[in-house]
């Protein structure tokens, strides 16, 4: 997946192969800006739930992995 942004960083476009075809996907925000993440090596690394957040136009950083909690086998 390739991801563009605007300089004014309101604006934001993927490009990715879904196994028939290229997709376009673009999305301008009325009043906000997207929050971007730290490039490193020219290279963005978010979960696939980071990315839900970055493109609804919430701050991705507040999107943490979920955590499993074990369930008590027997009582006592």
């Amino acid at each position: 997946m390739y991801v563009f942004r605007a300089k004014r960083a309101d604006r934001i476009k993927l490009i990715w192969w879904d196994g028939t075809g290229v997709c376009l996907f673009a999305k301008r925000l009325e009043d906000e800006e997207f929050r971007w993440p730290n490039i490193q090596d020219r290279v963005m690394r978010l979960t696939s739930a980071q990315l839900g957040a970055l493109l609804e136009g919430l701050d991705w950083r507040r999107v943490h992995q979920t955590r499993r909690t074990r369930t008590p086998l027997a009582a006592g």
